[in-house]
């Protein structure tokens, strides 16, 4: 019986030896802060370490998290100034920086931090519009920022900042919005649309305007040429009827001159004479305007006259052509030959063709697209079509009178 007293006084007392040493040691792990007190009032903080307490004399209060914490809280009505109620949800991001004020100077600073956000946040929107609201976010968040830290300082919080999750409008404020945007892009699309149109109508009619422009400008460019190529035609063409004529005329005064060279020293009689004008008596009638030919009766008496006037009696009484004094001297056309040589010169005038090489490098010159910036585009470049085929005549003039003066040398 006694053993057995005595088994259990030794229990107990490694019991009471138990009880001792585990409170009087504690381990406080890393970003966790103990608030220890002794004798009820407080003695030291801890953390990250082991800690060796006095066996009923100290104890642990509290074991605080020094962690960056995120807490959400529910959404919470709030009026605007337009009277209306939107919900709110916010997130706050706090830290404890003084584990024994969060201990002693509130009883719960997670349900302090939420109402005094909720409070706060009431007081910012309640200054503000609906439409303030949903674009100042930032402006919200900065001042429950401000609002917080100030506030939560006392208590040993840091408060890192405060976000709106969201911003919730009652359903049919929300279907009044969707309503009005609608509304708004409709009118920013048919603003869009019309201003496209506005644009296409202003383009497309630059667009024409450059182009009877352009056309302006080639059909006058084609008409000067044109005009400057008839011009020159038609000089050129006078000139070759100029030389045909010349050597036509040239050509009957030499047959005329070898015909009557011939009939002097061929000394015709009377007979021949009469032979040669029966034979020309058929052409005489020949036409399509004769209708009656007469033959002369006194046409025997009309030879003889014709015998003595160009003839004289030979010994045998017959009218025989008598050449006319062969020292007599004759005047002859006058030689000009050397003074109209180069009217039949067959080459090409070299002044002609790089007029004409000046005015097709003209015509083919490719057309500035930035005629409608210019103030008038067709009265600035009109002219050079023209300058550039007259300054390119033989004597630079450029004038129609001179340039005929010049091609008649």
């Amino acid at each position: 019986m006694g053993d057995y007293a005595a088994l259990i006084a030794l229990a107990v007392v490694v019991l009471f030896v138990a009880v001792v040493v585990a409170k009087s040691v504690t381990l406080v792990p890393q970003a966790e802060a103990a608030v220890i007190e002794r004798l009820g009032r407080y003695s030291k903080t801890v953390s990250g370490q082991l800690t060796f307490l006095v066996p009923f004399v100290d104890r642990v209060r509290a074991k605080v998290d020094l962690r960056e914490r995120v807490v959400s809280f529910p959404p919470q009505p709030v009026i605007t100034q337009d009277n209306l109620t939107v919900s709110i949800d916010t997130v706050v991001y706090f830290q404890v920086t003084t584990p024994q004020a969060a201990v002693y100077e509130i009883s719960n600073y997670i349900v302090g931090v939420e109402q005094l956000t909720t409070t706060t946040l009431r007081n910012v929107v309640g200054g503000m519009t609906l439409e303030e609201t949903l674009t100042s976010r930032d402006s919200i968040n900065g001042q429950l920022r401000g609002v917080l830290d100030e506030a939560t300082g006392r208590w040993g919080l840091r408060v890192a900042r405060v976000e709106l999750k969201s911003i919730d409008p009652p359903p049919s404020i929300q279907e009044s919005m969707e309503k009005q945007m609608k509304a708004d892009r409709e009118k920013r699309a048919t603003i869009l649309t019309a201003e496209g149109h506005r644009e296409s109508s202003i383009k497309t009619a630059e667009g024409d305007k450059q182009s009877q422009i352009l056309s302006a400008e080639g059909a006058k460019q084609a008409a000067i040429l044109s005009a400057e190529g008839e011009r020159q035609s038609r000089i050129l063409r006078a000139q070759g009827e100029r030389a045909a004529k010349y050597l036509n005329a040239q050509g009957e005064a030499k047959a005329i001159e070898k015909v009557f060279e011939a009939i002097k020293a061929g000394k015709p009689t009377p007979e021949l004479l009469a032979y040669q004008y029966l034979q020309t008596l058929p052409k005489m009638a020949q036409g399509d305007a004769n209708k009656m030919w007469v033959v002369p009766s006194d046409f025997g008496d009309a030879l003889k006259g014709f015998a003595k006037n160009l003839g004289a009696p030979g010994d045998d009484g017959v009218f025989r052509f008598e050449p006319s004094d062969q020292g007599e001297t004759h005047s002859k056309p006058e030689d000009d030959s050397a003074e109209v040589a180069d009217w039949f010169d067959t080459k090409t005038d070299p002044a002609i063709a790089r007029a004409v090489a000046d005015a097709e490098a003209v015509a083919r010159k490719p057309v500035d697209t930035s005629l409608a910036a210019a103030p008038n585009p067709v009265r600035d470049s009109a002219p050079e079509p023209a300058k550039s085929v007259e300054a390119s005549l033989p004597d630079g003039s450029g004038s129609g009178d001179d340039a005929p003066r010049e091609l008649d040398r």
